[in-house]
């Protein structure tokens, strides 16, 4: 899990379960996308919920899913 870290000391991840992070403090957790199957079955990577742009169409869930997680990465942690 990559963690970042703000100088005023708040911090930014991408959230899974391998870390408890409420033991860090308080926490809030955010939507940053939707990754659902569109009106042709194919999935995409709606990552407006944080100004991000919808990645896809892709043919399966883990490719939508593989492209959310690295956008994130790039853009916003």
């Amino acid at each position: 899990m990559e963690l970042s870290v703000k100088p005023d000391g708040t911090a930014r991840c991408l959230y899974t379960e391998n870390l408890d992070l409420h033991r860090l403090g308080n926490c809030r957790v955010k939507r940053a996308s939707h990754v659902e199957p569109n009106a042709f079955g194919l999935w995409e990577a709606d990552l407006t919920p944080v100004g991000g742009p919808v990645l896809g169409p892709f043919v399966n869930r883990s490719a939508a899913l593989a492209a959310e997680v690295e956008w994130i990465e790039r853009n916003i942690l």
